[in-house]
């Protein structure tokens, strides 16, 4: 989720937002207007509490799930007419951390041949034992009766968390069937323990593993530090590196690009174009500026943000998605993300060397997550008010 300053910073707009009870956000396009959209509450009769993530199951259109922080999962019908009574698929306020901060249940992935293999994954945080106070749980689950089986939970991997924030959170698959792990620096400010440039962590960065192999996983033999040992060199789960928060990231389902927001600190909130292998700069850098040191910092081996923006504009980045729907052409192939605190929603053209971002829309949400569904429509979680709302072209 962002980040813990960010939230509470946010958390002072969410009186405000969670009194609009309006179905749609309406705002002038900017520039030229060449995005007419605007967004629509869907789904106007459910709300959910601390929504971070809204997906579909493989080759099932006919239902949502919603990931809420203290634990739930919860699913229901693909209908407008959906109740205000969602059924549970998961339930875990028993064994999940939440805590005050940035902890609890953050992410969910099904298995890719979901459900011939009746497997989901989940991203979590545990109460851990001292000295460690949290750990950040990934684990595999078994779905039978139409829920998740609490008692099949197969941990996957396990990562102490020195900190309450940055936990990372999302996980999900890739091409080639691996799974993806997003984890944080591990929390407090500027990064003390300087997880972000040590690889012999898997902290600050972007993990692939094969959970198809031998129990736990294996690791996919052309990851970067494929064949070490993390007690003796860089962790060989590590496929991009340099990361402060990556809260959201998203592949695109027409280029199998991984794009990824990076929540910044106190100045830069930045996207990243993931590839193998190669070093984002936390905390060297934030976003394409000196961090640590303050000025003249090295620059050999980082790679630059494909997007960035001060805190003018906002405070904490959510990654969304490239846009691969019908209902809005005119916005095919374009990154859209948003930003937590300040509601503001950005269109990235992916397909144009240097082109810069374009504000598309002005909300009053507190962004916690995009959403794609399988016809490639992108959906937006408000986390204070708890509603689902959709981009749709204007009328």
């Amino acid at each position: 989720m962002p980040g813990y300053p960010q939230l509470f910073r946010a958390m002072l707009g969410l009186a405000i937002s969670a009194l609009c009870a309006c179905d749609s956000t309406v705002v002038q396009p900017p520039g030229d207007g060449q995005f007419p959209v605007r967004t629509e509450r869907v789904f106007p009769g459910l709300s959910f509490a601390q929504p971070v993530a809204l997906l579909q199951a493989p080759n099932d259109p006919a239902r949502f799930f919603v990931v809420e922080r203290s634990g739930s999962v919860r699913v229901f019908d693909n209908d407008p007419g959906a109740s205000s009574t969602s059924s549970f698929f998961a339930d875990g306020n028993g064994w999940v951390e939440a805590g005050p901060s940035e902890a609890g249940l953050l992410g969910m992935a099904f298995h890719p041949d979901y459900p011939a293999n009746a497997s989901v994954y989940l991203s979590y945080t545990r109460n851990g034992s001292p000295p460690v106070s949290l750990v950040s749980y990934v684990s595999r689950f078994s779905v039978a009766g139409g829920s998740i089986d609490e008692g099949s939970e197969q941990p996957v991997l396990t990562v102490d968390q020195p900190y309450s924030n940055h936990n990372g959170g999302q996980i999900g698959f890739g091409p080639g069937g691996y799974l993806y792990i997003g984890l944080g620096d591990g929390g407090d400010g500027g990064d003390p323990d300087n997880n972000g440039q040590t690889t012999s962590t898997l902290l600050g960065a972007m993990l692939r593993i094969d959970v198809n192999g031998a129990a736990p996983y294996v690791v996919p033999p052309d990851n970067p530090f494929a064949g070490n040992d993390c007690n003796a060199g860089a962790c060989p789960e590590i496929f991009a590196w340099g990361l402060r928060n990556p809260w959201r990231w998203s592949f695109d389902r027409g280029t199998g690009d991984l794009w990824l927001a990076d929540v910044g600190q106190s100045s830069w909130e930045e996207v990243n174009l993931l590839r193998k292998g190669e070093n984002y700069g936390w905390a060297i850098r934030e976003g394409a500026h000196c961090f640590r040191p303050s000025s003249n910092c090295p620059a050999a081996g980082l790679v630059d943000p494909r997007a960035e923006y001060d805190h003018s504009l906002g405070n904490s980045v959510t990654g969304g998605y490239v846009y691969r729907g019908r209902e809005i052409p005119a916005l095919s192939g374009y990154y859209l993300y948003g930003d937590f605190g300040s509601g503001r929603i950005w269109a990235l053209d992916t397909m144009t060397a240097g082109a810069g971002p374009v504000l598309l829309l002005d909300t009053a949400f507190s962004i916690a997550s995009f959403a794609q569904d399988h016809a490639g429509e992108l959906y937006i979680l408000d986390y204070g008010a708890g509603g689902i709302h959709k981009l749709v072209p204007e009328p």
